[in-house]
């Protein structure tokens, strides 16, 4: 099995945009309406996929605010890359006593998007 975020947002377009200008993910998808707007947006980023859309009013699949953790091999460069790009970050880079080294932003819809070295499921992970 593989796991795909999917986020709707009321500004798809923003996301969309945030998500490939300030934290370097790849557009492989991009569905819109006859009106122009997103209706199915996939993006890329390493070995993981997000799904976004827009937020409609009784859509069963709409979503609340959300974390989302990515993978990045240089947290460092990745943190440089999205402050140029104007992402609003929330927590700055930190080394954690698990030892990754992260950073957190938020996105237009208070959406938490944070990124380190941590592999979850990695060997040398303990279970409880």
């Amino acid at each position: 099995m593989s796991v795909h975020p999917t986020l709707r947002y009321a500004d798809p377009d923003a996301a969309i945009a945030l998500l490939r200008d300030a934290f370097g993910f790849t557009v492989t998808s991009d569905h819109r309406d006859d009106a122009g707007t997103a209706v199915h947006a996939e993006l890329v980023h390493g070995g993981g996929a997000v799904l976004i859309g827009p937020r409609r009013d009784g859509d069963p699949f709409a979503t609340g605010r959300a974390v989302v953790y990515c993978v990045v091999d240089d947290p460092d460069a990745h943190h440089a890359r999205a402050v140029a790009a104007g992402a609003t970050v929330v927590q700055e880079l930190v080394d954690q006593p698990y030892g990754s080294r992260e950073w957190a932003a938020v996105d237009g819809e208070d959406n938490v998007w944070s990124f380190g070295t941590h592999r979850p499921g990695a060997p040398g992970i303990v279970e409880a």
